[in-house]
C-alpha cells in the first residue's frame, strides 16, 4: 500500500532499510523511572543523536516531539499494562489506529507475549489492528515476545515462533528479542518476509551493546529498538550517535563510540 511505504520512509532509513528506533513508552509500565523524567530534553537528545523514530504513548506527544531540533518519525504504541498488575505481561489496548493518526504518528505498535495466559486476547486485539492499519495505510510495528511459565525468552525456536506469527498477523515491521548468537538469529530473519529489529534488553555496558547491535545486523538485521540502553545513558545523544554508526554505516562498535572510524 502506497501510504504505509511513504511512512515506512519516516521511521526506517531509505538508504539502508535499517532503522534506529528508540521506545520510550516505559514509564506506562515502570513509573518516573531513570531518564525519563524529562520527556522534552530526552526526546530532542535522541533526535539529535540521529534515531529514525521514537515509540510514545498517547499522552506524551505533547511533550516535545518535532518542537525542538531534528525532526524524527513517530511511533504511537497502542498497548499498554503496568508492573503493579498481578500479570504484568497482559497487555490491552489503550489507544485506537484512528487517535494515532490525530496525533500525526507515521505507524503505530502493539505489544504481544505468546505464552502468557491472556495470549488469545492479545492476539485478537492484533488482528482488529492490523485491519485498521491496512484500511488507512499506516505502517504497525508488532513487538511480540515468548513470556510465559517454563518459557526460554532467548531460545531460537520460540523466537521463531514469535517472528511468525506476527508475520503472518500483517505486521510491517517485528521487534523481538535476540537469541544471543548471529548463526540462529540468520535463520529467524531468512524465514520472515518482514523487517525483524532487535529489542535492547535491560540495560548493558556500552560495547557490549554496540557487539549484540553490529552482530545482528551482519545477520541480516532490520536494526534495533532499543529504550532503556538508550535513554539511561549517561549522553544519550552520544549513545545513540553510537548506534546510527553501527547499524546505518557498518562502524566498529569500539570506533563508533569513539566517534573515529
Amino acid at each position: 500500500m502506497i501510504g504505509k511505504e511513504i511512512r515506512i520512509e519516516r521511521i526506517m532509513d531509505r538508504n539502508t532499510s535499517r532503522g534506529v528506533i528508540v521506545p520510550m513508552d516505559h514509564g506506562f509500565t515502570l513509573g518516573q523511572i531513570d531518564g525519563l523524567q524529562d520527556m522534552t530534553r530526552v526526546i530532542s537528545a535522541v533526535s539529535e543523536g540521529g534515531a529514525n523514530a521514537i515509540v510514545l504513548h498517547k499522552g506524551i506527544v505533547k511533550k516535545g516531539h518535532r518542537r525542538r531540533g531534528r525532526d524524527i518519525g513517530l511511533i504511537v504504541h497502542l498497548s499498554g499494562s503496568t508492573s503493579l498488575n498481578p500479570d504484568p505481561n497482559d497487555k490491552v489496548l489503550v489507544c485506537t489506529v484512528e487517535e494515532a493518526i490525530a496525533l500525526g504518528a507515521d505507524a503505530v505498535s502493539i505489544h504481544i507475549n505468546l505464552g502468557a495466559p491472556n495470549e488469545s486476547r492479545m492476539l485478537e486485539d492484533a488482528a482488529g489492528v492490523v485491519k485498521e492499519c491496512n484500511r488507512w495505510g499506516i505502517p504497525l510495528l508488532v513487538m511480540i515476545y515468548p513470556r510465559g511459565k517454563g518459557i526460554d525468552p532467548n531460545a531460537p525456536q520460540t523466537i521463531g515462533h514469535c517472528v511468525r506469527v506476527a508475520e503472518e498477523l500483517g505486521a510491517d515491521l517485528i521487534k523481538t528479542n535476540y537469541p544471543g548468537d548471529p548463526v540462529s538469529f540468520a535463520k529467524i530473519v531468512k524465514a520472515c518476509s518482514v523487517p525483524v529489529l532487535i529489542a535492547g534488553g535491560e540495560k548493558a555496558g556500552d560495547l557490549e551493546t554496540l557487539e549484540i547491535i553490529r552482530d545482528s545486523v551482519a545477520a541480516g538485521g532490520a536494526g534495533v529498538c532499543v529504550g532503556r540502553n538508550a535513554f539511561q545513558r549517561d549522553d544519550p545523544r552520544a549513545f545513540v550517535e553510537a548506534l546510527c554508526r553501527v547499524v546505518h554505516d557498518g562502524w566498529d562498535p569500539a570506533s563508533a563510540l569513539a566517534g573515529k572510524p
